[in-house]
Order: C-alpha cells, then sequence, then structure tokens
C-alpha cells in the first residue's frame, strides 16, 4: 500500500535488535472448526494466517495468550452467529516462541506506533486514499484502522532490521465482571504469529466440558 519508508531518524528510540528477542515460551489456544484441529494434530498441517482487513494485530495466525476457555467461546460465538466457517467449534493448544516480538504491553512499541502514525495518515492522504477506521461499537470485531498501521509498521520495520516474528496485545472485551468493575468478563491476550518458525508443537487441550476436546 505504501512503499516509501521514513528513515531510522523518524524515530525517537529504535529498539536495539539484541532487545527484541524474547527467551520465552508461551501456551498459546486457537479456536476453530474440529475438522482444522484433526488436520493440524492427525495429519501434521499447519494453520493458515488470517488476512483480514480488520483483524485486531493485522495479518499472522492468533491464539489467546492462555486461554482455552476463551479460544472455545470464541469458535461457538462464531458457530452460532454463522461467521466463517466453524460447524463443529473446537480449540488447538500450541507451544509457542514469541521470538522477535512486537509487544503491544510494552511501551517502547505503542510508542513506535504513536510516532509512525502521522506518517502513516500522511503518505495515505497524498496518495488520495481513505484512513481506514475501526468500528466506533466497543464490541465490535471491526478494527481497519488498527489493521492497516500494524501491517505498515511491521512493513517499515522490516527494510530497518530483521522481521518481527510475532505480535502481542492485551485487549479489554465484554461486559462489567461486576457492578462497579472495570474487570471486563472476555479481557485477553492475543498472539499473532506471523512467522509459523515461533509455533514449536500443536497438541489437543482438555477443556474440561466432558467431552474429547
Amino acid at each position: 500500500m505504501l512503499t516509501d519508508f521514513p528513515s531510522l531518524s523518524s524515530f525517537s528510540r529504535i529498539v536495539r535488535f539484541e532487545d527484541l528477542q524474547y527467551q520465552r515460551l508461551i501456551i498459546g489456544y486457537h479456536g476453530c472448526d474440529e475438522s482444522v484441529r484433526d488436520r493440524v494434530i492427525l495429519r501434521k498441517q499447519s494453520l493458515k494466517p488470517s488476512s483480514n482487513d480488520y483483524d485486531w494485530l493485522g495479518e499472522g495466525i492468533y491464539f489467546w495468550e492462555h486461554g482455552p476457555e476463551r479460544a472455545m467461546a470464541w469458535a461457538e460465538e462464531q458457530y452460532q452467529h454463522q461467521r466463517g466457517k466453524i460447524e463443529k467449534p473446537a480449540v488447538v493448544g500450541s507451544v509457542i516462541h514469541l521470538g522477535r516480538c512486537f509487544d503491544l504491553l510494552d511501551t517502547r512499541y505503542t510508542t513506535q506506533l504513536r510516532e509512525i502514525f502521522p506518517t502513516f495518515k500522511s503518505k495515505l492522504q497524498a496518495s488520495g486514499q481513505d484512513i481506514p477506521r475501526n468500528s466506533s461499537d466497543p464490541e465490535s470485531l471491526w478494527r481497519r484502522r488498527d489493521c492497516a498501521v500494524l501491517n505498515w509498521t511491521m512493513e517499515v520495520l522490516k527494510e530497518m532490521m530483521p522481521p518481527f516474528q510475532t505480535v502481542r496485545g492485551v485487549f479489554q472485551e465484554g461486559e462489567a465482571a461486576y457492578d462497579g468493575s472495570s474487570i471486563r468478563l472476555k479481557s485477553h491476550i492475543q498472539i499473532a504469529i506471523r512467522d509459523q518458525d515461533c509455533i514449536l508443537g500443536y497438541f489437543v487441550p482438555p477443556l474440561g466440558r466432558g467431552d474429547d476436546q
């Protein structure tokens, strides 16, 4: 979409390459159809990256960090609302090495997004393109601006350093956990895997629902 990248001097602080490598393993959970789970587990196939223009963290294979029940709830919601191709909700678990992670729980990276957005915006305007918008509904799944900015940022930074392998973010979602609370029932951490080498292996998680999933 935009190929005229800013220079290193555009940023107040460039994260050093040696700072990028997260020596950290996490367990992630991917909500999907049972047929997808079985292809991954039994046939050793890979999950396919998502490339919707509204994905919350840009392109990648999405996992809920340490959230098997949330992954299943998401799959069930897709089934109930007839979104996508889920006919029988299921979950795939994965051991993930975060590697070079653009971590939105770290102010180093959120600060970079703040600094890079004016360049993103001005280049779109100069080319006559509309600036994508997130939905005004806080419960909406559409995050077109965030998706576009993150995808563009990954391309910009790839010109300056080895590419980021994962993107990690935290989201407050759902109703209040109780009256007057700021804690939300569906709050979660998501991971978007851009480099499948970060996925070390898959497994079928026990969900405690009395079934084989």
